[in-house]
């Protein structure tokens, strides 16, 4: 088997299953719908915090164990159950229906993984082990937390900022580049994360202005 190829999906609008109404799957549902997803959930019970996304409407739910056929139109499908047998079943025919698939209690059983993700706004990392071990990845998000805090929040819409002026003001590919890499060498950076807004526009202001000598020196 090859590695998993990494890649960030938009879920908006797409049906996603959930089979289990445990601790796990409510932490997948959560995540799911953050990303837009379309949630439906298979599963005799739920936990209380799936039970009020269920009253609020956010997601639909099949109070029943999984049945073949479930994950018919469905664009991705996690397996949380306890029961091995029933993510195997679900894991082969999510395979044969060409459905994306993951199953809590054997990850090299479908067809992608579940990285630990680290979240700052817009900024998401994902860590990955392959499957070998997610106590790994999740020692290893916990360091990054300590290290990527809330204000490169802040420093990734300073940086949207700067991009969409960029594409506006500059007309040369080359130029824009060559601004957005002494963007992350600059101190905009530090501006962003004091909450300094002028400060932010200045040095926005600055390598616009420098974009013609940046492009040159590349």
């Amino acid at each position: 088997m090859g590695r998993y190829y990494p890649l960030m999906v938009d879920l908006t609008g797409r049906r996603c299953l959930v089979v289990g109404g445990g601790v796990v799957a409510e932490r997948k549902v959560r995540a799911l719908l953050e990303a837009g997803g379309e949630v439906l959930v298979v599963s005799p019970a739920l936990t209380p915090g799936l039970e009020a996304l269920k009253r609020e409407g956010r997601i639909v739910h099949l109070a029943r164990p999984y049945q073949p056929g479930d994950l018919a139109g469905s664009f991705l499908v996690f397996g949380a159950t306890d029961d091995h047998r029933v993510n195997r079943r679900l894991a082969d025919e999510a395979k044969a229906a060409g459905v994306l698939a993951n199953m809590g209690d054997s990850p090299t059983s479908g067809t992608f993984l579940a990285p630990a993700v680290l979240t700052r706004g817009d900024l998401v990392i994902a860590i990955s082990t392959g499957g070998g071990s997610p106590a790994l990845a999740k020692k290893l998000r916990q360091r990054l937390e300590q290290t990527i805090g809330p204000e490169y929040e802040a420093y990734l819409t300073a940086l949207r900022l700067l991009r969409e002026r960029a594409r506006r003001a500059i007309a040369d590919p080359r130029a824009r580049q060559a601004v957005f890499r002494r963007a992350v060498e600059s101190d905009l950076f530090e501006r962003a994360a004091r909450g300094d807004a002028a400060g932010v526009a200045a040095c926005i202001e600055g390598l616009l202005q420098a974009a013609p000598r940046a492009a040159a020196e590349t």
